[in-house]
């Protein structure tokens, strides 16, 4: 029985989907793993476990489904929004922005159930907000609480195309406010109201509705004549044809797309003018484009990289100028079709060079990008490893560069799938994170994630998870905690979710956890755990006095190697009987973490010496390599499980397993 030692020195393949468990000849087998939860992936290999989060506050009302916006002013002023029923709340530092002593928030006309189909664009501290059933409205911000959300009053259309039946319009004046406008036959809808008019070389927007051939308008633009006229248009926005559901910024333009009545149509505004769409042949005037298709293709995003790329229903089309790199104009505009995979209803992502983009099943990540041999777009399946992940469908995405590049997709069944994405590394790394605490008889449930610049070093990701507490449903907003790789600092591990931190003098009394009533909590004091304890009336006794204590709800970091390929004389050791007889783990600052062939067969990794006291963090965390005798019966898989359970840090850089293998 040949004896032999099979080194796993990378983790840079992610979770594989159970479709290739007998992919041993793949050359990406060996750095892949068969499980992994609340581990990451860093794209040099390393498996590192996830920290927890900090708990910042509770949803205005946790009945019902709120979700985060990003806002980003610029490096230093960033902010998370909480968009709910009618309302923003606003976050700045980990923290909740507060006016005399209450939440800051303003009014909005979102209901509920159109928080995720808002798609919005930022320039500096004016966010454009489009969503198919509401007026395009801008947020701005000048100061912490000062912010404001107004309907976007556009100049000078856009609007549909020329009128083509014998319809006539009459004003009953050329210029003023509040004038009749009268229409020869049945055209106007209450529906109407907001709406801009074009005839007679002017335009007007209607203030009110009568009847179906009477409405008021106020004059914006003076008409020539009141003279009857068949050579009008109307309005591209409104609450009959529909308002936009995409918008990005492109070439100085502001573009809007999608709306009911037209759902292929683009709509660029004025050169440096955004909120102008008065459109002609000028290279700086507005314009209306139609992606021509045999098919109705509903444009589901706009997102901006060498061109403008418009992902719809039906495929994935770019914007330019006649394939070259000028500018583009009303008389070089191009739009030509790339790929034909649609897209579902959610904002792609543009992560480097790339547009990663939820295909219309939603269960899919493709990868947008150039390709200069073909000289043209394609889109790789960056789910095609592990088509499992997002089987449950994806609801968001968010990216956050620093330090790891990983696209975050929150899964229809409340987890929060990860991908480590280094495409010039060929890194396409998948790992899944289930939350602390419980919702009903399951897990906790993440509804919505976001990013914004941070430190330096990292950008911060927030969530918003739905819990069962005190037999209550709770939505909190939570954060994650700042990533240290390096764990300078022993006795400020956050390995907890949804926790608080108390720092002062020496104390058993930890208190102001009241968002944690009732549930049975994780501990670690001065860096030492400590057993668990139940909140209650908001607050926790320890069992000694510390100085430093994170309380917050446990979670469990498991990795699973897949089926060990190599020992075998006679070719490969798959299907034969295999017994591992020790493994040598290369850790980096870790402590605590336990190790074996099944998750009901793990022993814990020693890290304390019998001098240690239990009450002290270790002295020194390890970081190198650890023999481990493991405890294992022969078998044909030859599995390796790795678990973390408590509130301390674990980071696997390579498994060395030594095993026998039987070739009889």
């Amino acid at each position: 029985m040949p004896r032999t030692t099979v080194p796993l020195t990378s983790f840079v393949s992610g979770e594989f989907s159970p479709k290739m468990d007998g992919r041993v000849d793949f050359q990406k087998y060996s750095s892949a793993v068969k499980k992994l939860e609340n581990f990451l992936i860093h794209p040099q290999g390393a498996a590192t476990r996830r920290v927890g989060t900090q708990f910042i506050a509770e949803v205005k009302d946790s009945t019902k489904k709120t979700r985060l916006i990003p806002f980003e002013f610029s490096t230093s002023q960033t902010y998370v929004l909480e968009f709910g029923d009618q309302y923003i709340r606003f976050y700045k530092d980990k923290g909740q922005i507060l006016s005399g002593g209450s939440a800051y928030e303003i009014a909005t006309p979102y209901l509920e159930a159109d928080l995720f189909d808002i798609k919005f664009a930022q320039s500096a501290d004016v966010m454009y907000i489009v969503h198919p059933s509401y007026s395009v409205r801008k947020l701005s911000r000048t100061a912490h609480t000062s912010w404001t959300l107004t309907e976007v009053d556009f100049t000078d259309g856009p609007y549909l195309a020329d009128n083509l039946t014998s319809t006539t319009l009459t004003p009953g004046a050329t210029t003023g406010s509040s004038i009749s406008l009268t229409a020869s036959a049945s055209l106007f809808a209450s529906t109407d109201v907001g709406r801009l008019v074009r005839f007679s070389n002017g335009y007007a927007k209607i203030t009110a509705f009568t009847d179906t051939q009477n409405v008021t308008i106020n004059i914006l633009d003076d008409f020539d004549n009141t003279t009857a006229t068949s050579d009008w248009k109307l309005g591209a926005f409104s609450a009959t044809t529909g308002y936009p559901s995409c918008v990005s910024f492109f070439e100085q333009r502001l573009v809007f797309a999608g709306t009911t009545a037209e759902p292929q149509t683009l709509y660029f505004s004025k050169s440096g003018d955004y909120e102008n769409m008065a459109s002609g042949t000028a290279a700086d005037d507005a314009m209306v484009y139609t992606i021509a298709s045999n098919q109705v293709n509903v444009i589901r995003y706009l997102k901006t990289q060498r061109t403008l790329i418009v992902g719809t229903s039906g495929g994935e089309f770019t914007v330019s100028a006649d394939g070259t790199n000028a500018a583009v104009t009303p008389t070089n505009v191009t739009i030509k079709r790339q790929s034909t995979y649609g897209s579902a209803n959610v904002d792609a992502i543009a992560a480097g060079n790339s547009i990663l983009f939820l295909q219309k099943a939603k269960r899919k990540i493709r990868e947008l990008q150039y390709n200069f041999d073909t000289d043209g777009y394609v889109a790789p399946d960056l789910t095609i490893l592990n088509d499992q992940v997002t089987t449950s469908g994806i609801t968001e995405l968010a990216y956050q560069q620093e330090p790891d590049s990983i696209l975050w997709c929150v899964r229809e069944d409340g987890q929060l799938a990860g991908l480590t994405y280094q495409r010039s590394e060929q890194v396409t790394a998948w790992h899944r994170h289930i939350f602390g605490g419980s919702f009903g008889n399951g897990n906790a449930v993440c509804e919505t994630v976001a990013t914004i610049s941070g430190t330096l070093t990292e950008d911060e990701l927030w969530v918003i998870v739905k819990r069962t507490i005190n037999s209550t449903t709770k939505r909190y907003i939570e954060c994650f905690s700042s990533f240290d790789f390096d764990e300078t600092d022993a006795t400020d591990f956050k390995f907890l979710d949804s926790h608080l931190s108390y720092s002062g003098a020496a104390t058993t009394n930890i208190s102001g956890l009241s968002h944690l009533e009732g549930e049975t909590v994780s501990i670690l004091a001065d860096g030492a755990t400590h057993a668990d304890k139940v909140v209650s009336s908001g607050a926790i006794t320890l069992d000694r006095s510390s100085t430093k204590v994170v309380v917050g709800l446990s979670y469990d970091s498991i990795l699973q190697t897949m089926r060990l390929e190599g020992g075998a004389a006679e070719g490969t050791s798959q299907g034969k009987t295999k017994r591992i007889s020790k493994v040598v783990l290369r850790l980096f600052e870790t402590v605590g973490v336990k190790v074996g062939p099944s998750l009901s067969n793990l022993e814990t990794v020693p890290f304390r010496t019998t001098s240690s006291l239990l009450s002290s963090p270790v002295d020194t965390l390890l970081a190198g390599d650890k023999t481990i005798e493991f405890r294992d019966d022969y078998n044909s898989d030859g599995f390796i499980f790795i678990k973390q359970d408590q509130p301390l840090p674990c980071s696997v850089l390579a498994i060395f397993p030594t095993v026998v293998t039987s070739d009889g």
